[in-house]
């Protein structure tokens, strides 16, 4: 079994690296990719995890980019940290996510949430502060119930707690990860909310700036979408991934590998993605 997609405390994961990679030991992962929000900093420690305990590891990072519908993340596979340009990129796109975080603050306290900034921040990782554990601090407050009911009355898309930030060029984005040595790979496209025929265009355009996968393979991708993004990945010529986003007790519905229980990731997309960065 293998997971291409995973996050730890850099981002917005509850475990460390080495914590993620001795559960994927424990449940019989061969492989996994570390895909940190807008961060390579957890690398070091997950492979070093990775030898210990005989996983294969990826170098991986998800960044957001700027979408007129819904939201669009790009998965990099095979990225070096040490690349100068994408890491000023990240620094640049975490900072936009500090700004973002005193909006929010500061809507939550207008909407009358008594939280502060110690109750949110000590349900992050090592660096990066993000929505989720604004939504762990409204319950441990009361000002919710559940995680879920924080999204959907104040922190999704549209509601009142809700704050944009920056977000890179989608171009800029595929730039950045293959000139790294990366791979990059459209992740669940659902969440960019087009109809067939529009995303179809949306990724023709991104192949000819240098997409070379799209995330088949996700959670909430039933038949019906695995059939049309595998469709998508015969005509373009796109390798077809898969990983379940897993962010550990920040959403334990999810299990690493199996998704909600019945995912199932072909072992032979990690040869597959190994053998497009080694032809960089």
């Amino acid at each position: 079994m293998i997971d291409l997609h995973v996050h730890s405390t850099f981002s917005d994961g509850s475990l460390t690296p080495g914590e993620l990679v001795a559960l994927a030991r424990k449940e019989g992962l061969t492989g996994m990719a570390l895909t940190d929000h807008d961060n390579t900093d957890g690398h070091a420690e997950f492979f070093a995890a990775c030898d210990e305990h005989g996983i294969e590891g990826v170098p991986g990072v998800e960044i957001s980019v700027e979408c007129n519908s819904g939201s669009m993340h790009r998965l990099g596979y095979y990225v070096d940290r040490a690349n100068a340009p994408l890491e000023e990129a990240l620094v640049r796109t975490r900072g936009g996510r500090e700004e973002r975080n005193v909006k929010i603050m500061a809507l939550l306290k207008e909407a009358g949430a008594s939280i502060e900034w110690e109750d949110v921040r000590k349900h992050a990782g090592e660096e990066v502060v993000g929505r989720p554990h604004f939504a762990k601090a409204m319950v441990e407050a009361g000002f919710v119930k559940t995680f879920r009911e924080a999204f959907d009355l104040y922190l999704a898309w549209g509601k009142s707690a809700y704050a944009d930030r920056f977000r890179l060029p989608p171009s800029e984005g595929l730039k950045l990860i293959a000139g790294s040595g990366g791979i990059p790979v459209l992740a669940h496209p659902y969440t960019v909310k087009l109809e067939p025929e529009e995303l179809r265009d949306v990724v023709g355009e991104l192949v000819a700036g240098g997409l070379k996968g799209i995330e088949v393979y996700y959670p909430e991708h039933r038949t019906k979408r695995r059939r049309q993004y595998l469709e998508l990945c015969a005509e373009f010529d796109l390798i077809a991934t898969g990983g379940t986003d897993f962010h550990g007790d920040l959403n334990p519905k999810v299990r690493l590998a199996r998704g909600h229980g019945s995912l199932k990731i072909p072992d032979g997309v990690l040869p597959e993605l190994r053998a497009a960065a080694a032809r960089r």
